[in-house]
């Protein structure tokens, strides 16, 4: 699917590696051939959004990048470099889609016959399986324009800031990255998805643009008048022990560093829905639920609303984008903190990627532990960071961040 759906310009797969969950709809879906596509920036992207949407009344595929946080909330800007240059809002009519689920197929779009499904279904079965290299010439180094020196200092402002009640907690971010690197983006997602199977995989390529995603966490989920949000806040390691594997699930249950952290987010996603909910309607469903994951167990916690019926939908993913646990408390001053503290866009990073049905339900991921490339520049990158409070250590906190960027790394070069 993935190697077929990649000979369009335009293409978005997304899968959930077969993780079992109440709320998946498909094991996994590929969008493919656009007719029409909607690309904007900050300013008046939900309402074209709601527009388009309304004009095509079918199934619409793309993504949502974290600058459109400059509509989302007053006074905040986007000044900072981008080295990827996808749109802050892209969203294409597929004329071709397929679905995943419970081993069956189901091939379909806007004027497919039975005949041309079958050969797309063929079509799939005869590409090549074999994995290819992510890349055959040698890695550049990785690079970052936040050093060793600039990221403490940094870290420190940022404590002040949270002393002085600025805010509580900052999700602080340092982009990684290589110039002039030749990679094949559907080895790379390959090789990614199988180090690292997540639930909310996603392989999107926009032209010359293309993202490599292994995310574990949904933004928001649609479906009639109910909407959901699934954040992440609470990270423990897997043991292969099962006895100590079960007290680490234990420890981080208890652990209250990190329960504190999922309250504060839980509390920041209830206030976001509570804006466009019937009053009332918000609720936590699960609080502090421990997940396991292929490498990890994350503390997942559940919020649910109810929408009005005449609600359109986008009203609830503009005061709700971007998401909590990508950005701390209160919102809009972290925002503003991450805009004056990191030196990198974020772009789709921490962004969401997804879909929308013709009833207007939808279902968007959290675009983490992802890859950014840009074909044309060359251009590779890939964000890690952590959440920064007041008894953060800064050290700690920036060799957590080569940890994760070494782990990152070694899908190019492992």
């Amino acid at each position: 699917m993935l190697n077929w759906g990649n000979q369009f310009n335009i293409c978005c797969f997304l899968d959930n590696n077969n993780y079992d969950s109440p709320w998946h709809e498909y094991d996994a879906v590929l969008a493919a051939d656009a007719l029409q596509i909607l690309e904007v920036n900050a300013g008046n992207a939900f309402p074209a959004l709601q527009a388009f949407h309304d004009r095509h009344a079918d199934w619409l595929f793309g993504h949502l990048a974290y600058d459109l946080k400059n509509e989302t909330a007053p006074g905040l800007q986007s000044a900072n470099t981008d080295g990827i240059g996808f749109p802050d809002m892209c969203f294409f009519q597929p004329r071709i889609i397929i679905q995943l689920q419970q081993q069956q197929v189901h091939i379909g779009g806007i004027q497919l016959h039975e005949t041309e499904a079958r050969a797309i279904y063929d079509d799939c079965l005869r590409m090549p399986v074999h994995v290819t290299p992510v890349t055959t010439e040698p890695v550049p180094a990785l690079q970052s324009r936040l050093d060793h020196r600039s990221y403490i200092t940094a870290v420190e402002d940022i404590r002040q800031h949270i002393l002085k009640g600025d805010c509580y907690e900052i999700n602080f971010c340092r982009e990684n990255y290589m110039t002039g690197v030749n990679v094949n983006p559907t080895a790379l997602f390959t090789k990614l998805n199988n180090l690292s199977p997540a639930p909310f995989a996603a392989y999107y390529r926009l032209y010359d643009r293309y993202l490599a995603c292994s995310s574990p966490e949904r933004f928001l989920q649609k479906k009639g008048n109910t909407v959901i949000s699934q954040p992440i806040k609470g990270t423990s390691r897997k043991d292969a022990d099962p006895v100590t594997d079960q007290r680490l699930q234990q420890q981080l249950l208890q652990n209250p560093k990190e329960r504190a952290e999922n309250v504060m987010v839980v509390d920041l996603v209830r206030n976001d829905l509570s804006h466009t909910a019937v009053q009332g309607s918000v609720e936590v469903t699960e609080l502090f639920g421990i997940y396991s994951f292929a490498h990890v167990h994350h503390m997942i916690s559940t919020v649910s609303a109810q929408l009005p019926p005449q609600l359109p939908f986008t009203a609830v993913l503009r005061t709700t984008f971007p998401m909590g646990s990508m950005t701390g408390a209160p919102k809009i001053r972290v925002m503003q903190l991450i805009e004056q503290y990191e030196q990198t866009r974020r772009g789709l990073y921490s962004g969401a990627v997804g879909y929308i049905t013709p009833e207007g339900d939808f279902d968007f991921n959290v675009v983490i532990r992802s890859m950014l490339y840009n074909a044309t520049s060359q251009y590779l990158s890939f964000q890690t960071g952590s959440a920064i409070t007041f008894y953060s250590d800064p050290e700690k906190e920036w060799e957590e961040c080569l940890l994760k960027a070494a782990a990152m790394e070694k899908t190019i070069i492992g």
